[in-house]
């Protein structure tokens, strides 16, 4: 199963490429790394960690 590489931060709303630095809890809730350090690493919407999303290789 594949996470989802989603491209925007759910709570700035700012542009997030595969290679951007950004965060993700269990739920692939998606933050930019800004947010995600205001947040202190706690996903808002669930209440999980936010850990470093893995980065894909350019195909």
């Amino acid at each position: 199963m594949a996470l989802e590489m989603r491209e925007t931060c759910e709570r700035c709303e700012v542009s997030l490429t595969a290679d951007s630095p950004a965060s993700i809890c269990s739920y692939e809730c998606t933050f930019c790394a800004d947010c995600t350090e205001a947040m202190a690493a706690n996903c808002p919407n669930c209440g999980g960690e936010l850990v470093t999303r893995p980065r894909r290789k350019a195909a």
